[in-house]
């Protein structure tokens, strides 16, 4: 079983333009949270209740916390459709059997919904949180291949390359 440690990361806020790196001033970012949609039965002639799974997938939510005042990523929260972002994260990951350096990119399209600041405090570093919901795309790779893929437009979703709802689309007609 390979370990495999997260190094360093990088986001673009926007597209790819070098003004839109964070590496300087990136501190911590969390990738969408991947959950089921669940909902608990209890039949009449049970003993017990289940927690029956396979229902969707829970909202989708990137998080990230920069250092400092960043106006261009602030400028991204508004609420016209205008604002439905790419974010882009770059890793480096390390595969600890042969110290091989490997890529994770992930790839996320939503609406930024919060631009939180950080308590202003001289001496202390003033930061910025921000969240970016109504993910409507989503996409995760290691070394270029797929991982996840979620399309809320097109209602693909696929693991390892393999869709998860191939069955249902196809009954629904979903082209």
């Amino acid at each position: 079983m390979p370990l495999i440690i997260q190094e360093a990361v990088n986001l673009f806020a926007g597209d790819n333009p070098p003004n839109n790196s964070k590496h300087l001033n990136l501190e911590s970012i969390k990738l969408p949270e991947l959950e089921e949609l669940t909902q608990n039965f209890h039949s009449g002639g049970s003993v017990g209740q289940i927690e029956v799974g396979g229902m969707g997938l829970k909202a989708l939510e990137l998080t990230f916390k920069t250092k400092g005042w960043d106006p261009q990523t602030m400028s991204q929260f508004g609420l016209g459709s205008k604002n439905m972002n790419p974010y882009t994260i770059y890793g480096v990951a390390r595969d600890k059997n042969g110290n091989a350096a490997i890529e994770v990119k992930a790839i996320v399209r939503g609406r930024m919904t919060r631009v939180m600041n950080d308590e202003v405090k001289r001496g202390d570093l003033m930061g910025q949180d921000f969240a970016i919901k109504e993910v409507l795309h989503y996409e995760l790779y290691f070394a270029k291949v797929e991982k996840y893929y979620y399309d809320w437009l097109t209602t693909a979703w696929r693991v390892d390359g393999a869709s998860q709802n191939a069955d249902e689309t196809a009954i629904l007609r979903i082209a």
